[in-house]
C-alpha cells in the first residue's frame, strides 16, 4: 500500500496513511529531540475499527478470548469480539483498582510514553483465562514491549498465545514475522525544518 508524509498549507507534517479504501491524514509528532511518530488514534472511529476488525478477524479465529490493553486497543477489541462471536475480552488496566482483588502486574514502557507504565490482570480475568487460547490485539505494536507485557501477564494467567495482531507494525516490527497486521507505520527523523522516513534498525 502506498503512504506519504508531506507539509500541509500551515507547515505541519502529515502523513497519509491508506487501509484498504479508507484514507487517514496523520499528524507527525515528535516524540525526542530526533524522531518524531505519526500519531495514530483508534478511539472514535468506527469506520476504521469496523474494516480492520473484519480484516483481522479471520486471521485470529479460533481463539477463545481477545486480550487487549488499555486504552487504545478497546475499541478494536470490542469489534473482534463482535465479529467472532466471543462474549467477552479482557482489558489489561494501567492502574490498580480496589475492586480488582489479588491481581498479577508487568511492567512495560512504550514508544509513545516517557515513563515506564504497569499492566494489572485482575483476579476475575485471571480466573477466565486460565487454560483459554487468546489473541493479543493492540492499534499498534511498534517497539513490542506492550504486547510482551501482555504475554507475560496472560502466560502467568494459565493462558497460551495463539496470535498477536495489530492494525499497523510501526518501525522495526514489519520485520516481525511472528504478529499479523494489516499496513506498516514509519517511524520519523528530524532533517532541519522536517522530518524523513526512518529506515528499519536505526534507533
Amino acid at each position: 500500500m502506498r503512504n506519504d508524509a508531506y507539509s500541509d498549507s500551515k507547515g505541519k507534517m502529515i502523513y497519509t496513511l491508506r487501509l484498504g479504501p479508507l484514507v487517514r491524514k496523520l499528524p507527525i509528532i515528535p516524540i525526542d529531540d530526533s524522531t518524531a511518530i505519526a500519531s495514530f488514534v483508534i478511539l472514535g472511529d468506527a469506520e476504521l475499527v469496523n474494516y480492520a476488525a473484519t480484516a483481522i478477524a479471520p486471521k485470529i479465529n479460533g481463539v477463545d478470548l481477545i486480550v487487549t490493553a488499555e486504552a487504545k486497543g478497546i475499541p478494536l477489541a470490542q469489534q473482534l469480539a463482535t465479529e467472532l462471536a466471543i462474549p467477552r475480552y479482557v482489558v489489561l488496566r494501567k492502574s490498580k483498582k480496589p475492586y480488582m482483588g489479588h491481581t498479577l502486574h508487568q511492567q512495560v514502557k512504550s514508544i509513545t510514553t516517557d515513563s515506564k507504565q504497569v499492566l494489572y490482570l485482575d483476579q476475575a480475568n485471571r480466573t477466565l483465562l486460565q487454560g483459554k487460547k487468546v489473541a493479543i490485539v493492540d492499534d499498534v505494536i511498534s517497539t513490542g514491549n506492550s504486547v510482551e507485557a501482555m504475554t507475560a501477564l496472560v502466560q502467568q494467567a494459565g493462558a497460551r498465545v495463539m496470535r498477536t495482531a495489530a492494525i499497523l507494525a510501526e518501525g522495526d516490527a514489519a520485520q516481525r514475522d511472528n504478529i499479523i497486521y494489516l499496513n506498516t507505520l514509519p517511524l520519523f527523523t528530524r532533517t532541519g525544518e522536517g522530518y524523513t522516513t526512518q529506515p528499519p534498525g536505526l534507533r
